[in-house]
């Protein structure tokens, strides 16, 4: 399995549409973006990294109430073992009426044989 398999295993069941990078359609009232920033061998010794950490941004758009919807995500996220490793209400976007949220999640995953 990788990050984004996982991501999207996690949240296709709460019904938000998922793009990763961008969104190339026309964006819906809520949305959600995967952005993957980076993956590293933060856990090793003796030159043989025993995990490989996977890393991404997600960030959701809602032109109506987010709190709901973002705190299903966290259930969710944390309920399949993500690490969360940030959040935060990034601002309202007045040109597109969005709500802007964002969440950083992180996982661990051991170095096959």
């Amino acid at each position: 399995m990788s990050l984004l398999e996982d991501l999207n295993a996690c949240l296709l069941p709460l019904g938000i549409p998922i793009e990763t990078g961008v969104f190339s359609d026309t964006p819906p009232d809520e949305y959600l973006v995967i952005t993957p920033l980076g993956d590293s061998f933060g856990l090793h010794a003796d030159n043989a990294p025993l995990y490989d950490v996977q890393e991404a941004r997600l960030s959701y758009f809602n032109k109506g109430s987010y709190t709901k919807q973002k705190n299903a995500m966290i259930r969710a996220l944390l309920g399949a073992d993500f690490t969360i490793t940030d959040r935060r209400y990034i601002g309202h976007e007045d040109d597109t009426g969005f709500h802007h949220y964002a969440i950083d999640v992180a996982k661990y995953y051991g170095m096959e044989d």
